[in-house]
């Protein structure tokens, strides 16, 4: 495999998770990372086998060279297959079609999602006045209300901020009842993307009364601002901190000169993505996720496997609370 350096991973890295910063993250945490002339791919194991899966995630544009190489790649180091999501999306005018079959020319079926299939986009390069009109009418007087009640919002990227977001977000997995990465995790990725002359991770934090009552970490890369990862506070929730929060976020992109805020993900009927849609983003569409197998036989009994797996996880979820 070709050696590739990290000017040449962070020029072709399509997204904050393609990052030279970000593959070592992951190594810190666990994983086994292959920096390719693609892109970055995380190979994890089978328990008790010696085979692999790997994920390419937010990679480019497939392309022939892209496919052939990955398939090369994949035998060289035991894959059953990769699960590659790009950062693709479908706008007009792009061949969507095109790209659908060169993946199924090359054995690639559709999988299952890491990332959910659209997203919303917000275009950081119009005016201020004209954002704040096109949000719903809910959205701005929740906005006006946070800032009558004196709630502030900063970017503070010290220890005691993010020991906060740290506390807030387990308080959250806990409220909400969702399964996260753990604390470790959080502090790992904190500490790899912080580390670089130009940090790819921020905090903003929400005050009230002095007291924080929302976190949001925020990754930067290139010409867009990402939203991934945000907690909250059961207090205080009619100052509308949250609303106050997304605004200043916009604020912080703009202030930086960025094109589009991704505000990560999009799953139409819930609470948050219900609160994203008062900001009258686009949704955006992605070309989805395709495993390209390697292996057809060991790609079956991984499906059957993962399907048994995650019927277990569910059953357990509703006996047992989420650790953080």
């Amino acid at each position: 495999m070709k050696s590739v350096s990290k000017n040449f991973i962070d020029k072709i890295a399509t997204h904050p998770i393609q990052t030279w910063e970000w593959g070592e993250f992951r190594q810190e945490w666990g994983n086994e990372v292959l920096y390719t002339e693609h892109g970055l791919l995380t190979l994890h194991r089978m328990l008790k086998t010696k085979y692999k899966l790997a994920t390419f995630l937010r990679g480019p544009k497939p392309t022939q060279k892209m496919l052939t190489d990955l398939k090369k790649i994949a035998k060289e180091n035991n894959l059953i297959f990769i699960k590659m999501e790009p950062n693709f999306a479908m706008i007009p005018g792009q061949d969507r079609d095109d790209t659908v079959a060169l993946l199924k020319a090359h054995g690639a079926v559709k999988g299952k999602t890491f990332f959910t299939p659209t997203s919303f986009w917000i275009d950081l390069t119009r005016p201020e006045e004209d954002l704040l009109k096109s949000f719903k009418g809910k959205t701005r007087y929740n906005i006006r209300l946070a800032k009558k009640k004196g709630v502030t919002v900063v970017e503070d990227n010290s220890t005691k901020a993010f020991n906060s977001h740290i506390n807030l977000t387990r308080e959250t997995v806990r409220r909400q009842r969702f399964f996260s990465h753990n604390g470790r995790y959080h502090r790992l990725m904190w500490k790899h993307l912080r580390a670089t002359k130009s940090p790819i991770a921020h905090l903003l934090v929400a005050k009230y009364k002095k007291e924080i009552l929302a976190t949001w970490i925020l990754f930067k890369w290139k010409d867009t601002l990402y939203y991934p990862y945000g907690a909250s506070s059961e207090k205080h929730k009619n100052v509308m901190a949250q609303n106050l929060m997304m605004w200043e976020a916009i604020r912080f992109g703009k202030r930086r000169g960025l094109m589009t805020f991704d505000l990560w993900g999009r799953e139409p009927g819930k609470g948050f993505t219900n609160f994203k849609e008062g900001y009258n983003p686009e949704v955006v569409e992605f070309i989805g996720t395709w495993d390209l197998v390697v292996n057809p036989t060991m790609y079956k009994l991984y499906k059957a496997a993962d399907i048994a797996r995650w019927a277990a996880l569910r059953t357990k979820s509703k006996f047992t609370n989420p650790n953080f």
